[in-house]
């Protein structure tokens, strides 16, 4: 049995399309732009961030309704809508997983705006509506504790105070927001592993489906962009002042993003052309909260199970940027002796979109394996870190047959996952 890709989605700054998003970046373009956005930093910042217009537009034709949902919410609904539009599958069956990838979650509502329980716009419609729907017994409840028939309840109305609704910062409502929303009827699990959530969430959907606990699962890695992560990298002096250059000499840090990827993943039997899940691993280095190991240790141990043997055709790597990953990166690629296997980063074209980075940069690869194109390193010019590995700067035309993807992040987390093409 195999586990198979089904269906992929990415909503980014980029286009709201797996193919939109992978062509552009063929062509060049990226995400990223200098930002003079005060209500996240007091300094202009590179950022990739979604057009509001755009995204509201397409919510509003694809989604549907607006009941006051977050940024977050929007983006995460919007590609969940995309993935499963016309899929023939059975979301309430007990064979169907869904899992929820996020490093922060609501965490905007935790900001003045958000708490200071002031309508805006049309919000203040939408909360009427919500209010009723409350007063109906529909969705939601005050304390938390009760559930309907329609699973445990839920909030939207991003008008209200956190004092009143404090359940819309954690993590298991908004998955439980999602799942009652698509009709998913089993339990959604929610991974939070820093950055190395999404890799993190597809190793366990593998792991489950193969040990027979469900046939398929649909997976969902979003974060958007607040004040409150914006300051909380610029505490760590780890954001760049230019544009993002990944395993150059010159790199200096990283550029946030936003965005959410889904992926559908099924058990099978393998075709020719057909998209496999191989295996994933993951270790922690136990080296410090914020910094990765001096020897790429958790890094290395989680190459080396992912891999089991095999030698990937390409890398695609963490690539954050900062002098330490990148570095650390580099000693656990060459410790794994794949010095000369095509490395490359995706973050010059969609910034760190930390949640959801490792599914939409796994989504990415698989293109890449479809297509025959590896993706160039953008701001890669000068070599930048202490072992020889085959950085790619350039887009370049190859047989991928397979892609070893590679995350990493706070707290000593690192996660490999293989991906493979049947041939």
């Amino acid at each position: 049995m195999s586990i198979l890709v089904k269906a992929t989605n990415i909503v980014s700054p980029l286009g709201f399309s797996t193919e939109e998003n992978f062509s552009k970046i063929l062509a060049g373009n990226s995400g990223v732009k200098l930002r003079d956005r005060k209500d996240l930093s007091p300094q202009p910042l590179h950022l990739a961030l979604i057009d509001e217009n755009s995204l509201n537009s397409a919510f509003a034709s694809v989604v549907g309704e607006d009941k006051g949902y977050t940024r977050f919410e929007k983006i995460g609904l919007l590609s969940l809508s995309y993935l499963l539009h016309d899929k023939d599958i059975d979301l309430a069956s007990a064979d169907t997983l869904f899992i929820l990838s996020t490093t922060k979650g609501n965490i905007e509502l935790l900001e003045p705006a958000a708490t200071a329980g002031q309508a805006k716009g049309d919000q203040a419609a939408a909360c009427a509506k919500i209010e009723d729907i409350v007063q109906k017994g529909g969705i939601d409840n005050r304390d938390n504790h009760a559930a309907t028939d329609k699973g445990p309840v839920v909030t939207t109305c991003a008008d209200k105070t956190i004092s009143q609704y404090p359940e819309r910062l954690h993590l298991w409502h908004t998955a439980q927001l999602f799942a009652n929303h698509f009709g998913f009827t089993t339990k959604p699990l929610v991974i939070s592993n820093a950055c190395i959530s999404g890799l993190a969430a597809m190793v366990l959907a593998t792991r489950m489906i193969k040990a027979g606990l469900y046939r398929r699962a649909v997976i969902l890695g979003a974060d958007a962009i607040s004040r409150f992560i914006v300051s909380g990298f610029q505490s760590f002096m780890s954001l760049s002042a230019s544009g993002c250059m990944p395993f150059d000499a010159r790199r200096d840090g990283l550029n946030l993003g936003e965005g959410a990827a889904s992926i559908l993943l099924e058990a099978g039997d393998a075709m020719e052309g057909d998209i496999e899940l191989v295996r994933g691993a993951m270790h922690n280095d136990a080296n410090h909260i914020s910094g990765p190991s001096r020897t790429g240790e958790g890094l290395f141990l989680a190459i080396r199970d992912a891999l089991e043997g095999a030698r990937p055709d390409l890398i695609s790597a963490h690539g954050t940027a900062t002098p330490y990953n990148d570095n650390m990166e580099s000693i656990a690629v060459s410790r794994s002796g794949l010095n000369d296997v095509p490395v490359n980063s995706l973050k010059g074209y969609f910034g760190h979109t930390l949640g959801a980075a490792g599914l939409l940069e796994a989504i990415i690869s698989i293109e890449s394996m479809k297509a025959g194109v590896g993706i160039g390193t953008r701001g890669f010019e000068e070599y930048g870190v202490s072992e020889q590995i085959n950085v790619i700067r350039d887009n370049f035309k190859h047989e991928i047959n397979s892609v070893l993807k590679l995350a990493s992040g706070f707290g000593g987390s690192n996660a490999a996952v293989l991906i493979r093409k049947n041939v």
